[in-house]
């Protein structure tokens, strides 16, 4: 895979999201107690062998840039290759704002053109998964494809869930003969899980055909105007996919790892999953303290009942405080006789004594970002 070089794109917003993504990327949104979801994507990549991937962001980028700082997590601080961040800026021919990935991509034509690479992997924020892409490219080199489409069968997915995304159809030789994007009634449940493989020429190529046509979305005008004209195909990934796309999928996933098989799924499957370090002491217990059924990362401090949580970093709960079935993020504080269930904490939350916030399963209580209830 060291012919390979790494596109990611992070500049979907997602409103779906609500607070969570008023003031980062989907990006940085933090998952599973001490990551975040650019972690897996740039992890996958890595653990493949790519040593040059660069990250396209469009707004709120200042803590996705903090978190990934010169790429060292990720032995991506390198001399030749590593880590390139490439934000927006202004110049005679670029405005400084991508109305859609094309135009994130022609932008920022230079350093793809520069890059050595024979392939290229471009991969969207939002899905969270442990693979690595040799298979993938063995298959898409087999099969002598233009682009090769990495797509997840979501056999127990409803319409609703589906509707929100891309999905293909393939026949039996494994070629994609109709790509529906957000359909109302979709006719396939084989999510795309924006991951494509094309080699570098042809995708200079075809960014430069639709950016002089004035053309901006990577799905309905390069791959749905190309059908019939490329050998588009699509490779099964079968291992476990969190998609992130809204409160109620961040929430239910982020939950799913209390599941032993699906943590190992998603965190030792293929290769380690990396991330920023951050010193902190391990977490403490105090004598009256109650944890079971969830995910503690180091520097809290518990003296209350936990149950069925995933705690960040630094999270601090007092004594008679009762949190079940909730999300804490990093240095959240939470005082005594709070009762928490079915919740979002976003970080640095302050929650006072003797609060009571109960949400519901499939419609969680979520507080913005430095909130003081």
């Amino acid at each position: 895979m060291r012919d390979t070089m790494g596109i990611i794109y992070t500049g979907d917003s997602n409103v779906s999201l609500q607070e969570l993504t008023l003031r980062r990327s989907v990006a940085a949104l933090p998952f599973g107690g001490r990551y975040r979801i650019i972690d897996f994507i740039l992890s996958n990549m890595v653990n493949s062998g790519m040593i040059n991937v660069g990250i396209i962001t469009q707004n709120n980028y200042h803590s996705l840039m903090d978190h990934l700082d010169t790429g060292k997590q990720w032995d991506l601080d390198r001399k030749k290759g590593g880590l390139f961040i490439l934000p927006p800026y202004v110049s005679h021919e670029n405005k400084g704002w991508y109305h859609g990935e094309i135009e994130a991509y022609h932008s920022n034509m230079s350093y793809i053109r520069k890059s050595p690479e024979k392939y290229v992997i471009l991969s969207g924020s939002s899905m969270v998964c442990n693979l690595t892409y040799t298979e993938a490219m063995e298959f898409h080199k087999d099969n002598n494809a233009d682009i090769t489409v990495i797509y997840k069968e979501m056999k127990h997915a409803t319409r609703e869930e589906l509707s929100k995304h891309t999905v293909i159809k393939t026949d039996e030789n494994h070629r994609v003969i109709d790509i529906e994007v957000k359909p109302t009634n979709p006719s396939s449940n084989k999510l795309s899980m924006e991951m494509y493989i094309i080699e570098k020429r042809l995708f200079e190529y075809l960014i430069s055909e639709c950016e002089a046509r004035g053309l901006f979305d990577f799905s309905k005008d390069v791959l749905v105007r190309n059908l019939s004209k490329l050998k588009i195909v699509g490779y099964s990934y079968d291992g476990y996919l969190a998609n992130i796309d809204s409160i109620q999928s961040y929430f239910k996933h982020n939950l799913e790892l209390f599941s032993p098989e699906k943590f190992y799924e998603l965190f030792h499957r293929n290769g380690k999953i990396y991330t920023k370090v951050r010193d902190e002491v391990p977490a403490k217990y105090g004598d009256n303290a109650k944890a079971q059924n969830s995910l503690v990362a180091d520097g809290c401090v518990i003296n209350g009942h936990v149950e069925n949580c995933v705690l960040f970093r630094g999270v601090k709960i007092a004594e008679g405080a009762i949190v079940k079935n909730s999300v804490i993020m990093q240095d959240a504080e939470i005082q005594e006789k709070v009762v928490l269930e079915n919740v979002i904490l976003d970080k640095d939350v302050i929650i006072r004594k003797g609060k009571h916030l109960v949400g519901q399963e499939c419609y969680p209580v979520v507080i913005r970002k430095g909130a003081v209830i």
